[in-house]
């Protein structure tokens, strides 16, 4: 999370991040949250529905017709500045983050990392899979995550097919980099250059701390 976080909102305080939220001009919408749930792309919108049902009044509950109106395009209709100020009011809800933890396990991470342990990834393939998840989606297309996986296997075998880990990783982010640089929002790659081929190239398969990285020019070190 913390790795992850220094891409994200540039800080390791992901624990801070319940409450962000803006729109970053890539065609989906508000951002926001602890790993950037999309109003366009329906995992905001599953997220305030879990809210909802575990605490029926929330502050964000008004708004569910809304999000379902927007969802699948980059509109604020209905949304706006006092959504903005009460996604902020909620993040001090234990329970509302306990449903980012939840949604975040259940659409990103826990996938991610399933899917690594079966080919045979160790902690930096789990946390490159997990990142590559977090941007771009869970689907099949090109450039979501499965799309990625599915160009990188082309190139290399991953580690439980009897292939190198190394070489397979370096695959997985050729391909990740080209979905990336398809995307204005996301062309800059610097947290795979100058993070995920750092930990690469230093051979930490394991990602055993210190770590010490670069994102967009800032510096962030991982003691342990």
């Amino acid at each position: 999370m913390r790795l992850v976080s220094s891409a994200e909102n540039s800080s390791l305080d992901w624990k801070a991040q319940y409450g962000y939220i803006e729109d970053i001009d890539d065609d989906r919408g508000y951002t926001a949250g602890i790993i950037g749930f999309c109003s366009g792309t329906g995992d905001m919108l599953k997220l305030v529905q879990l809210y909802t049902r575990r605490e029926p009044h929330n502050v964000l509950a008004k708004y569910l017709p809304a999000l379902r109106k927007v969802n699948g395009t980059d509109s604020h209709k209905g949304l706006g500045r006092r959504f903005v100020r009460d996604w902020k009011k909620a993040a001090k809800d234990p329970a509302f983050q306990r449903a980012q933890n939840d949604e975040r396990d259940r659409v990103y991470f826990d996938p991610a990392v399933k899917q690594a342990e079966k080919d045979g990834l160790r902690a930096l393939g789990q946390f490159v899979y997990y990142d590559a998840m977090v941007m771009h989606g869970p689907g099949g297309d090109r450039l979501s995550f499965g799309g990625i996986r599915k160009s990188a296997l082309a190139k290399a075998k991953p580690p439980a097919r009897g292939g190198d880990e190394a070489a397979y990783l370096n695959a997985f982010l050729d391909a990740r980099k080209k979905a990336m640089k398809a995307e204005e929002a996301h062309e800059d790659t610097s947290r795979v250059d100058t993070m995920q081929r750092v930990f690469l190239r230093n051979r930490n398969l394991d990602l055993k701390p210190p770590l010490t990285w670069k994102v967009y020019g800032d510096k962030y070190t991982i003691k342990k």
